[in-house]
């Protein structure tokens, strides 16, 4: 018996040895067209009412959109409703053009026309389906009779244009359906007579659009099929060269970029790849793609929070948490590894003023889709000591020194074992809080002042400190108000502690600012710990930060 993989014929290639696309780069957007309001509500469970629809048209509208795709008017009253609500309730932009789809057949065509009465710019789109397998297993027709239906439907379609009243400029658009399944020679001779049948002029060019309605191949092998149908299609001036991917192999982004460099001018698809079985190309991945490439994608992609909670509430599909750009987590570093190469990226560019996006992991700012108001890193028992420092200097203007992020690092992993889930950014600044604002107090300053002596540069420190409840006045001299602090402590008793660094910086701006100092010292034992100190004044701040360490690191404070 044969393995049941040993049933799929391989897909046959191109032979085109001399294929120019893969020396190509894609440096400009294609003619961009949405085919949200048709074939992606076609796959909808719930298909868009008029007012859904309605509010969908003009997103893609506001995206900018020229070309939009509305519907299929003469499949049922209800698209031919909605066409005619966007006609006479004056939806449509003087510069936006709907497109209308068809069958090539006579009476879907003549009700395709009364529908679009009235429009200012329309492309009536028709179709019949080309590929071999559709010939042999439904239509039972040879290549010829395939040719003969197109070529019925596009005089049809000229003539009904030429005497059309009104006036609507209507332009042409033909699609040799499962093209990526057809014989590259007999799409080239079908759409060869549809442009004669049609009239196309290079003033007057139809769009030739070719289907991968079923994605059969890798991408290259698609880019190869446009690339092979371009050289060889007669008068290949009086035709604009469009594709509609879709994703049966999960590569309809990769083949619709492979196949504009191999010379394809305009891309249909939806946003965020809806559509029959595993979807239509994305526009908005292949958009953002060029985006991060220096490439204006001539749509409006500035906030992807709005489009996607549109999305999903038009359609009532749910875009995918790991969806390029757009999913939820994208944006989101959960490694230890990531976290501090975003950490040190971020300040990279504050250091050097950096007219480039160079920050690892992130493809491109989140910001400029409008994200800049989520959290990038998010912490849990897998995350490592940068990522919590990057969350507390972003979030809560703490820039913790380097020294001391594997404390507090260690301090989050063992919050995030105890509860067994990520923490949120204000349960993060918790522990910071719990473990070091408010930690149990040995000693405790119950007041004090520093004095700067004229003579030889030596400070003073003066005041009292509380022990175990117990206030004990203290007077010393140092070199600076740590030195002299520390004197003093040794009056209470605490000796054997060494300084080791110090940071400090501003938590916030205007006549309520306040000083932040992170004091490092070393332990009796030869340990090191770490203490804070907040106060309006730094001097005070740095004296509250050393009694922090040392009454985290008392053996009776737990």
């Amino acid at each position: 018996m044969k393995p049941s993989f040993q049933k799929y014929r391989p897909f046959e290639q191109i032979r085109l040895p001399d294929r120019q696309w893969p020396n190509r780069v894609i440096d400009k957007a294609p003619l961009w067209c949405s085919v949200d309001l048709r074939d992606g509500n076609q796959a909808l469970v719930d298909p868009m009412n008029l007012q859904e629809k309605l509010e969908f048209f003009k997103a893609l509208c506001d995206m900018g959109f020229k070309e939009i795709e509305v519907g299929f008017p003469s499949a049922s009253e209800t698209e031919y409703e909605i066409c005619r609500e966007l006609i006479e309730g004056g939806h449509i932009p003087d510069d936006v053009t709907i497109q209308v789809l068809v069958q090539a057949r006579e009476h879907l065509i003549r009700k395709t026309f009364e529908a679009i009465r009235g429009a200012k710019n329309v492309i009536v789109h028709f179709y019949n389906s080309t590929s071999t397998l559709q010939r042999k297993v439904v239509f039972h027709k040879d290549m010829q009779g395939i040719i003969d239906i197109a070529v019925e439907g596009a005089r049809l379609i000229r003539e009904l244009t030429e005497n059309y009243e009104g006036d609507t400029h209507i332009r042409y658009e033909y699609s040799p359906e499962s093209f990526s399944g057809t014989e590259m020679d007999n799409a080239v001779a079908i759409c060869a007579a549809v442009m004669e049948a049609l009239g196309s002029t290079p003033e007057n060019p139809v769009i030739l659009n070719l289907p991968d309605t079923v994605e059969m191949c890798t991408p290259n092998t698609y880019a190869d099929q446009v690339e092979y149908f371009i050289r060889h299609l007669p008068n290949r001036d009086s035709a604009i060269i469009s594709i509609h991917p879709h994703n049966d192999r999960g590569t309809g982004v990769a083949a619709a970029e492979l196949a504009v460099l191999a010379g394809a001018q305009r891309v249909e698809g939806t946003l965020f790849g809806n559509g029959e079985r595993t979807g239509n190309l994305d526009i908005v991945t292949m958009g953002l793609n060029m985006y991060t490439q220096g490439v204006d994608p001539q749509l409006d992609f500035s906030n992807l929070p709005a489009l996607r909670q549109l999305y999903e509430r038009c359609t009532k599909m749910h875009i995918h948490e790991r969806q390029p750009y757009a999913g939820e987590l994208v944006f989101t570093a959960f490694s230890g590894s990531h976290q501090d190469a975003i950490n040190k990226g971020t300040q990279y560019m504050q250091e050097h003023n950096s007219e480039y996006w160079e920050i690892p992991y992130l493809p491109i700012d989140p910001a400029d889709v409008g994200r800049q108001y989520e959290p990038i890193i998010r912490i849990n028992s897998q995350s490592g000591k940068g990522g919590a420092a990057f969350v507390m200097q972003q979030t809560f203007g703490y820039t913790l020194p380097k020294a001391m992020h594997p404390e507090f690092g260690a301090l989050v992993k063992a919050e995030c074992d105890r509860i067994g889930r990520e923490l949120s950014a204000q349960e993060l600044f918790d522990v910071f809080r719990r473990s070091y604002l408010e930690a149990p107090k040995v000693y405790e300053l119950a007041h004090g002042s520093v004095f700067e002596e004229e003579a030889g540069g030596q400070v003073r420190f003066r005041g009292s400190i509380i022990v175990e409840g117990t206030p004990h006045p203290v007077e010393a001299e140092g070199n600076g108000p740590i030195d002299a602090f520390f004197r003093a402590l040794e009056q209470v008793g605490v000796q054997d502690y060494h300084f080791l660094s110090y940071h400090e910086h501003a938590i916030s701006s205007g006549s309520d600012s306040k000083a932040i100092a992170y004091i490092e010292l070393q332990k009796p034992d030869g340990g090191k710990v770490f203490g804070v100190g907040i106060a309006s004044n730094i001097n005070k701040a740095s004296i509250l930060g050393v009694l922090n360490a040392i009454n985290r690191s008392c053996p009776t404070v737990k």
